[in-house]
């Protein structure tokens, strides 16, 4: 069985990664994946429609991007600093997990201040400790009470339009960079597979009687960390915060029990569920922290199906994908994506596996 880093490379030209959603977020194309015959289709993504019926669940992450990318400046030397705000560890002290670029000029104790659009200095924060060779904890000092600070810090930030997209943020990744129902606020990544359904395309579905199912997990980074063990059983994955509640609970079961379809809805669906797996293999209400890593050889519980985008060489999302579709299956299709010159990674086509 696959279980080696190496075997999940392939050389993608750079032509196809996607700089711009298209205009329409359902006029993506989608590729049917039969898990059964090994068939591929070529489809749009709205023609979804025609593999759901009455009964069926869809599964989805409603988390919602912050603007997590501020640019600073140090103090005496004026230097630009990017700091991506990671996760608040502490509301009450204002402490940031964060990285820094160039991390090299930046140390504990050294402060950094950011202006808002009339040049003035805003927010200060201090570097108090070092976590990796980028990371550091920041405590930041504002002169206002918490909820306005939270505002004025966000106000500050961009959309974290991941680095391959190679390009200035623009207006349009504002709304674009984010699913039509996302919520929660806490990821720094937009969970992708989403960002294809529009409202219309969900209307319809929900008229022909397919339930839908919301779980949170916010995205953080370590979704994205480069895998640097060839062994992939010796690969830690950083730890996100995941909710379950009753309602998806109930939807999923249900749809479970009466032998229906159960679509997740991309990579960071399927790692919440299958962090909430009860001992009959149903799904669970469940909160707090998963650092679950899913690879070839991997035994799925809850969904039957899956959409997803076309992800980078070598990361974990490509090797779950793997681990659901069939390494052979996968791997030969995104050589047809590739031919066939399907658009990849964040503002890419879709995959769905059934």
């Amino acid at each position: 069985m696959k279980s080696k880093l190496s075997q999940f490379s392939f050389n993608l030209p750079k032509e196809l990664i996607a700089e711009y959603p298209l205009p329409n977020r359902d006029d993506s194309r989608l590729m049917i994946i039969h898990k059964d015959t090994g068939k591929i289709e070529h489809k749009t993504f709205k023609d979804i429609l025609e593999y759901f019926d009455d009964g069926d669940a869809i599964i989805y992450n409603n988390t919602k991007v912050f603007p997590a990318r501020l640019y600073g400046r140090k103090e005496k030397t004026g230097a630009k600093i990017e700091v991506f705000l990671l996760r608040e560890l502490n509301s009450d002290a204002r402490l940031w997990d964060v990285l820094v670029d160039p991390a090299r000029k930046i140390r504990v104790g050294n402060k950094l201040y950011f202006k808002n659009s009339d040049d003035e200095d805003v927010i200060v924060a201090e570097v108090v400790d070092n976590t990796t060779s980028r990371g550091r904890t920041i405590r930041f000092f504002y002169d206002g009470p918490d909820d306005e600070f939270k505002r004025v810090l966000f106000d500050l930030g961009n959309t974290p339009l991941p680095k391959y997209i190679g390009r200035e943020i623009e207006d349009i990744d504002r709304e674009r960079y984010q699913t039509v129902y996302a919520k929660e606020e806490g990821a720094v990544a937009a969970p992708t597979a989403g960002l294809h359904f529009s409202r219309e395309l969900l209307k319809r579905l929900e008229i022909k009687g397919t339930n839908f199912g919301e779980v949170t997990l916010h995205v953080g980074l370590g979704t994205f960390r480069n895998i640097e063990v060839e062994d992939l059983s010796k690969h830690k994955m950083d730890a996100e915060y995941f909710r379950i509640g009753d309602s998806a609970v109930e939807v999923v079961n249900r749809a479970k029990q009466d032998n229906r379809r159960i679509c997740a809805v991309g990579t960071t669906t399927m790692r919440s569920i299958e962090s909430a797996v009860s001992a009959e293999s149903m799904l669970k209400h469940a909160e707090g922290w998963t650092n679950l890593f899913i690879y070839p050889p991997f035994e799925f519980h809850i969904a039957n199906a899956m959409i997803t985008n076309f992800h980078l060489p070598k990361s974990s999302l490509l090797i779950m994908i793997c681990a659901f579709g069939g390494y052979e299956l996968i791997m030969e299709a995104y050589q047809v994506a590739i031919k066939e010159k399907y658009r990849f990674f964040s503002y890419g086509d879709a995959m769905m596996i059934i």
